[in-house]
């Protein structure tokens, strides 16, 4: 996204059990900072977290997200060529973000798009329904105890 003229990142960090935003940064650099702001968000431990996906993994491959990832033993995406199961998930809710918040507003600083992610994550999460796990929002889904 463009940001009082530069560009800015999202970090979406996605459940495939529910559907939800697990985690969320946003930052002027697409670097490990930003998947560890990410992290930093979660409502959970990271020994929580089966599998990180990045569909750009070469951008992200350094020590310091190979390192959380190694200590708490999160292993890396199943998707492989003609498996793209993970991706979908994440691609599905980043094209979401993008059509209702994104694309909506223009912004001059950093600040704003940061609440404004809080806010839509908060929303996302226990308000948008998900045809997956249901029609159910992402924590009811998860509150219910239900699994897909």
């Amino acid at each position: 996204m463009r940001v009082g003229g530069e560009w800015a990142y999202v970090c979406l960090l996605a459940g495939l059990a529910n559907r939800g935003i697990t985690g969320h940064s946003a930052g002027r650099a697409r670097d490990a900072s930003l998947v560890l702001g990410a992290f930093a968000t979660l409502g959970f431990p990271l020994t929580g977290v089966e599998v990180f996906h990045t569909d750009r993994g070469g951008g992200f491959g350094n020590a310091r997200i190979d390192g959380p990832l190694d200590v708490f033993g999160i292993g890396g995406s199943p998707s492989r060529k003609g498996d793209p199961y993970d991706n979908a998930v994440v691609e599905s809710t980043n094209r979401l973000l993008k059509k209702e918040l994104i694309y909506r507003d223009h912004h001059t600083g950093l600040e704003q798009p940061r609440s404004d992610l809080n806010d839509y994550v908060r929303w996302s999460d226990d308000q948008r329904l998900r045809s997956t796990p249901g029609y159910r929002s992402p924590n009811e889904f998860t509150q219910q105890g239900l699994v897909l």
